[in-house]
């Protein structure tokens, strides 16, 4: 049987950097084929090839068994080879069906005006096909993060895909969503349609592939059958090394002193009447169901969005904290889950993006910058996250998202915050990256610093949580100490309304 897609010794090197070298990779129709390697492996870069984003230097790409060489997405798009970017691709100030079809819009008799009804329609039923239940009218912008997503797939399917690239589609569903997300590919599997899947998260591949191809450092490794390989043997595959993880507290610590108090906090639909304290040297998690009100928490006390009602204290003095600089003067940092809207500049380098929240510091005569002193500076946090770049001078947007997100941690570790909110610290990004963030998280609680952790995932919460507070619907639910916390238990709180607090 010919496969779908074919790619042989393929390599793509860009400024200082290899980025491919001779790969091989074929994908067959209906089936799900997982792409899996740390942070900075290529996968995306190759992903990026195959869907016309960038061009490959040399090597065979077979489409169907023709040799293909596509110029651009829409040329790829065109013969049914769709990418779903881990980073959402949509105009948020235009609705559901204009994204769906932008560029492709049905037109009326004279073919010149559109035709929003029709446009409309079609959008209906394809969103209906999938199960979902998103009105094609509604301006993306107010959608969560979820049913972006669920748009960009809607998107991809539009154009009848024969080959659909799924880059960490599952990063901002809950349970419910992944599952629905598993029964969609199950249908186009069954329709023929070959899917690329790329993700992380190792529970999902028992669950969706059929084969696994690793990479590492741009190169191949291996192919494996997904039912027949171990996530053990794939994990070894794609680091190379033994990970060290940090075990999940043994005991509850002794609690320091209080670094932050929130008391009856009021700031929108999804923050009512929140209070929790944090102390020094804890790792306080925030657990809940998407559109808990969790990330709305952290942005009300960081002063990114105004809040109403409530007191923050800061080290046992109360603080008004309007701005995020005002947060930041107070020692408080914050790292989004979304960390090319809110915690990079993309078009700029390594070394501004780690020093640009604490500027001051690096000027001379507060006008002139110390280089030196940056580029020192840069270095050290490069050598203590491992980021991996070919220099301190090199775009962030050149970057993996792990190494990406390691840059957003470097910026707030030179500001030196006595607290710390980490918005989802570990989406997108790979096991042995994680392991890294873990144990990086576990030795700032050492050093005194306190710590809130957003998380989507319940393994992690309890892995890495002192105490774990839950929400429902803007309230905070329940509170519980992690020696005792169960995935149960957390969901039983994340899934009711009333407060109740387990001593």
């Amino acid at each position: 049987m010919t496969p779908l897609i074919s790619v042989k010794r393929l390599c793509k090197s860009f400024p200082g950097v290899r980025a491919l070298h001779e790969i091989q990779f074929d994908l067959m129709a209906g089936e799900v084929h997982a792409l899996m390697g740390e942070n900075g492996a290529g996968k995306s870069t190759l992903m990026k090839i195959l869907a016309g984003v960038y061009t490959r230097d040399s090597g065979e790409f077979l489409y169907d068994g023709q040799a293909v060489a596509f110029t651009s997405p829409r040329e790829a798009q065109d013969v049914g080879v769709c990418i779903i970017h881990q980073e959402l691709q949509l105009m948020n100030h235009l609705s559901v069906a204009q994204n769906m079809f932008i560029g492709r819009e049905p037109r009326g008799r004279l073919g010149v005006f559109l035709d929003e009804d029709k446009m409309n329609a079609q959008a209906r039923d394809i969103l209906a096909r999938m199960h979902v239940n998103i009105d094609p009218r509604a301006v993306v912008e107010t959608l969560t993060v979820a049913k972006q997503q669920m748009v960009e797939i809607a998107k991809a399917l539009s154009f009848e895909s024969r080959v659909l690239i799924m880059d960490e589609p599952t990063s901002a569903l809950n349970d419910a969503e992944i599952a629905e997300l598993f029964r969609i590919i199950k249908e186009l599997k069954s329709r023929g349609v070959g899917i690329i899947y790329i993700s992380h998260k190792m529970d999902e591949l028992k669950q969706i592939a059929d084969r696994v191809t690793v990479m590492r450092d741009g190169e191949y490794v291996a192919t494996v059958t997904a039912k027949d390989t171990t996530v053990e043997a794939i994990i070894g595959m794609m680091v190379g090394r033994t990970l060290t993880d940090v075990a999940a507290p043994q005991r509850a610590p002794d609690k320091g002193e209080v670094a932050l108090q929130v008391n009856n906090l009021n700031a929108g639909p999804l923050v009512r009447d929140v209070s929790f304290a944090l102390h020094k040297g804890e790792i306080l998690g925030f657990a809940g169901l998407m559109g808990a009100g969790r990330t709305e928490v952290a942005r009300a006390v960081f002063g990114a969005d105004p809040v109403e009602s409530g007191e923050i204290i800061v080290r046992g003095v109360k603080a008004t904290i309007r701005t995020p600089s005002d947060a930041v003067a107070r020692g408080i940092g914050y790292l989004s889950e979304d960390r090319k809207r809110f915690g990079l500049a993309t078009g700029m380098d390594v070394e501004s993006n780690i020093v640009m929240s604490n500027l001051r510091k690096f000027l001379s005569f507060n006008v002139f910058l110390r280089r030196a002193k940056i580029r020192k500076t840069a270095s050290h946090f490069i050598k203590l996250l491992a980021i991996r770049t070919p220099s301190a001078t090199q775009q962030v947007r050149l970057l993996s998202g792990g190494n990406q997100q390691k840059i957003v941690i470097a910026k707030w570790l030179e500001r030196d915050c006595d607290v710390l909110f980490f918005d989802e610290p570990t989406r997108g990004i790979d096991v042995g990256a994680k392991s890294e963030i873990y144990k990086l998280l576990r030795s700032l609680a050492e050093q005194g610093k306190a710590i809130v952790m957003i998380s989507s995932e319940l393994p992690e919460i309890l892995r890495m949580s002192d105490r774990i507070v839950v929400m429902c619907e803007g309230r905070i639910t329940g509170e519980l100490d992690a020696t005792e916390a169960t995935q149960e238990s957390i969901m039983q709180l994340a899934t009711r309304r009333e407060t109740l607090k387990v001593e």
